[in-house]
């Protein structure tokens, strides 16, 4: 008897840049925060840029590469205008189809908000060059990852985590669901920890998924940050001596039990938590491309059954180095409830001017809801004038398979289910599931029973109920289509651009 532990051999390359925007940078992300700009900084942003390819590096079209460039950010989101320059930037770099540059971000709420529409705004004048900036950034940093491919090995272990908390939580006192930490709900405490070695089984990168807001530093934080993925990164960085690569997965309900402070240290606590976690699963790791066997009975004090670690076959081996790529867009209705744009003027001016009103008389609590009130709004027009046109949103997403795994990434913020439903769906598959996938613009992503209840998540939804369950359901034929493919063979990309 043996059993095979889950494993992808691919081509591999990892770069690391800097990314911290200059202090005084326009900083408000929340609306209750009193603030606009940056103060300093606690812990650096970064870029993290990793290159996957086949062993044999390109499909069977030449004019194809079947290199896939995953990019993440510390940032919360970016518009997708801004997204687009940054993925145009590094697709020219590394001379790819703008497809296989995929951008996602850490999502942390401390990093600031680098929209061109923001550029009005006190250290709005640091945006343009900014985002100028990390385009450069990008370019040269996915031709070093690209640079940096050697062979390798992706060895995958689960862990588990009680970090994240439900965040829908019913407020008896106002009658109201509120944001926050819910102890009666159930959270998702599964993290896929995947060690990256090389030949001679050098580590050359962790990647560690798992879902939940980076919302431990809130309105009272003035300091850029990483919130609690950077402890995580650091502290793993430390015990692993290689680049750790944080994705966050299907978070939309929820957040760190301990959240929305001001303290940094609860956010570097909140990470220390996540990389005890991760770094318990690294320990579990077995050596990379080997088998468990069972090796027979030796006669003890009792007859004791003994296992070893030995090379994997040939064969395994091949099925390992399996590789196929999908790109494919999947159109859902928005909904039709929410306010339009001339609604959504008209109500951003009134809240501006009751602040005005507000604060002229001394009333500064009233006016810090009217600021707070007047964001929301603020926020609203921006999400409906950039998304895009007609009467469905076209949702792009990506399907890696890589030998025993699978690769998921897909926009915007779903809720725990998608990725609890999946795994259960795919059990012996290690699925990553990378969010906030090149756009942000469906916002929330809630299942059909979370409509209707006044919930945040809910509330700035832009598609219609349902949509999590179509994307679901669309999600497990794909994959099921991905494993048991003929296509697989690190030989040939599978791709379909159009909507099914």
């Amino acid at each position: 008897m043996k059993v095979q532990h889950p494993e992808s051999i691919v081509r591999f390359g990892i770069c690391r840049w800097d990314i911290t925007p200059p202090v005084g940078s326009y900083h408000r992300m929340w609306g209750a925060a009193a603030h606009d700009r940056s103060e300093g900084i606690h812990r650096p942003l970064t870029a993290t840029v990793v290159c996957f390819s086949p062993l044999n590096g390109e499909s069977a079209d030449s004019s194809t590469s079947m290199t896939q460039v995953l990019i993440s950010l510390d940032h919360c989101v970016l518009g997708d205008a801004e997204l687009l320059e940054l993925r145009a930037a590094a697709a020219h770099a590394a001379q790819l189809e703008l497809e296989a540059i995929t951008v996602t971000f850490t999502h942390t709420h401390a990093a600031g908000l680098f929209n061109r529409d923001r550029a009005s705004q006190p250290g709005g004048e640091f945006i343009a060059d900014y985002l100028e900036g990390l385009a450069r950034q990008l370019a040269t940093a996915v031709v070093a990852a690209q640079e940096s491919a050697v062979e390798a090995t992706c060895t995958y272990a689960t862990g588990r985590c009680t970090l994240a908390a439900e965040r829908d939580f019913w407020d008896v006192a106002s009658g109201q669901y509120v944001c926050g930490t819910n102890p009666l709900g159930k959270a998702d405490d599964h993290l896929v920890l995947v060690a990256v070695r090389d030949l001679a089984g050098q580590t050359l990168a962790t990647v560690v998924n798992y879902a939940c807001h980076p919302t431990t530093l809130a309105w009272d934080n003035r300091l850029i940050s990483p919130d609690y993925p950077g402890a995580m990164r650091d502290l793993v960085e430390q015990a692993t001596r290689a680049p750790c690569l944080f994705l966050q997965g299907a978070s939309g309900d929820l957040g760190p039990v301990h959240g929305f402070v001001g303290d940094v240290e609860v956010a570097d606590r909140n990470g220390r938590q996540l990389a005890y976690a991760a770094l318990s699963a690294w320990e579990s790791l077995p050596p990379p491309r080997t088998t468990f066997d069972y090796m027979g009975a030796v006669a003890s004090g009792t007859a004791i059954g003994t296992w070893q670690h030995v090379p994997a076959s040939h064969e395994r081996q091949q099925a390992l180095s399996a590789w196929c790529v999908e790109h494919f867009t999947l159109a859902i209705p928005y909904r039709c409830d929410l306010p339009d744009a001339q609604e959504t003027r008209l109500a951003l001016a009134a809240f501006v001017e009751q602040e005005r009103i507000a604060r002229a008389a001394g009333r500064l609590a009233e006016a810090a809801k009217a600021r707070a009130l007047a964001e929301r709004e603020t926020r609203h027009l921006a999400r409906l004038q950039n998304r895009p046109n007609g009467s469905a949103c076209p949702l792009s997403m990506t399907l890696w398979r890589m030998g025993d795994a699978i690769w998921i990434a897909i926009p915007g913020e779903p809720y725990q289910v998608l990725q609890e439903q999946l795994r259960s769906r795919f059990p012996d598959h290690p699925l990553v599931v990378i969010t906030l996938s090149n756009s942000a613009t469906p916002t929330y992503l809630p299942p059909r029973d979370r409509y209707g209840k006044g919930i945040y998540q809910e509330s700035i939804a832009q598609l219609e109920p349902g949509c999590l369950e179509q994307i679901i359901h669309h999600l497990t034929g794909r994959i099921e289509r991905l494993l048991t493919s003929n296509v697989c063979g690190g030989t040939s990309e599978s791709k379909n651009p159009s909507r099914p």
